[in-house]
């Protein structure tokens, strides 16, 4: 029973409902150091991320549900990437000191069952009060098919082809329309919401290494630009990718012709997509009519390192122009 301290009653109110702390061990006890979606030490796959408000979510155009399933999301998705499943989460929690009970509570409420509904064991954390909020997660996971090896950054091979699941530009363009036409939020519902809450294919790597498409994968959280450079110099090789190829939503493309944006800004700048870039020489018949991937595109291939840019693009009129990092930087 806990004291009866209000910080105590919340996180015992937090931690209700959680997901059972199943003690399962890694079945590989692989090492990996920095540098991928993923650390590894002795077979658990970890990451972490961070959500501030009015840097990563703003509580005037999200509800403390959506701000709180991003964070997740956030945090999946990079699990995901390396071909795991989420298992364990250590949570920081700093409550804005202006936040009313109501939204103290939805975010309360929101974080529970978040991670339940996942699976993941919420094991530890701490809870403080500061100027704006913050969700900080240390989640952890595991590979689950048998004699499995993490999807890596470096492991891009010549010949291999590229491919992403889901549509391009979609949080971007969410973004742009609550920053310049905040009015016609309601005229493109799908990109708005996707920006503040995405939903994704949260199993797709553990899937890809479950039909044994083994290769490389990372989450498109940066933007696919620059995804496709950090694949590139990982793996040492070239890549080139197709414009009339891209899968840039449709809404994407209606939002662009409406406003005389250039979709393409969108669909190789754009962040905070969190669906998988991935490359493998598996014929892409075996993605197909997958639920666990959802929709699967191709979107260009690998070469033997060149001399030029790292990433090169077809483009529809004929040139191959260079494909330059566009990350969003915090700095």
């Amino acid at each position: 029973m806990f004291p009866d301290v209000p910080e105590f009653k919340f996180i015992d109110s937090l931690l209700k409902n959680a997901a059972e702390f199943k003690h399962d061990a890694p079945q590989h006890r692989d090492w990996l150091g920095v540098g991928d979606d993923c650390a590894l030490f002795d077979g658990w796959l970890v990451t972490k991320d961070l959500s501030v408000e009015n840097t990563h979510f703003r509580l005037d155009w999200s509800t403390p549900e959506q701000a709180v399933e991003k964070h997740i999301v956030s945090n999946v998705s990079d699990i995901s990437a390396m071909g795991g499943v989420p298992k364990l989460a250590v949570l920081g929690l700093c409550i804005n000191k202006n936040w009313s009970e109501e939204t103290r509570n939805r975010v309360r409420e929101a974080l529970s069952q978040g991670f339940a509904k996942r699976g993941i064991a919420l094991i530890g954390g701490d809870t403080v009060v500061g100027d704006v909020g913050m969700f900080s997660t240390t989640l952890l996971g595991t590979l689950e098919s048998e004699n499995a090896k993490p999807l890596l950054r470096s492991a891009v091979q010549p010949g291999d082809t590229l491919y992403v699941n889901g549509t391009l530009g979609k949080s971007d363009a969410g973004l742009w329309l609550l920053m310049n036409h905040p009015e016609a939020k309601d005229e493109f519902p799908t990109l708005v919401d996707y920006h503040l809450s995405p939903r994704i294919c949260e199993r797709a790597g553990a899937e890809l290494l479950r039909l044994g498409a083994s290769g490389a994968a990372m989450d498109i959280s940066d933007g696919l630009s620059s995804e496709l450079n950090h694949l590139a110099l990982s793996s040492n090789v070239s890549l080139q990718i197709v414009e009339d190829e891209l899968p840039i939503d449709p809404e994407v493309l209606r939002m662009c012709e409406k406003y005389g944006e250039n979709p393409l800004k969108f669909a190789l700048n754009g962040g905070e997509e969190y669906e998988l870039l991935f490359a493998n020489s598996s014929p892409k018949s075996i993605f197909e009519k997958n639920t666990q991937l959802g929709e699967v595109c191709e979107i260009g291939f690998a070469v033997e390192k060149s001399a030029g840019a790292p990433v090169n693009m077809l483009c529809k009129n004929g040139e191959k122009l260079p494909v330059q990092p566009r990350a969003w930087s915090h700095l």
